[in-house]
């Protein structure tokens, strides 16, 4: 299985935007629509997984830091 390479949290942001705005625009088919739709919950799944990871992260790194 190859492993795909995952796009930064602002490319993921970016293109959300942009299926948001041909969504809205009214100009897609609804095959379209539902191919970006589609899109649009793949790009928040793997937004969703990484910033998970980065709080993780956080989380180790300030464990024990917190004053009372």
């Amino acid at each position: 299985m190859s492993e795909e390479k995952k796009n930064s949290i602002e490319e993921n942001l970016a293109e959300l935007e942009k299926i948001t705005a041909d969504m809205e625009s009214g100009q897609l088919t609804l095959e379209e629509s539902l191919k970006a739709f589609e899109r649009g919950v793949q790009l928040i799944r793997e937004s969703n997984e990484v910033l998970g990871e980065a709080e993780k992260k956080i989380r180790i790194l300030t464990e024990g830091t917190e004053t009372p």
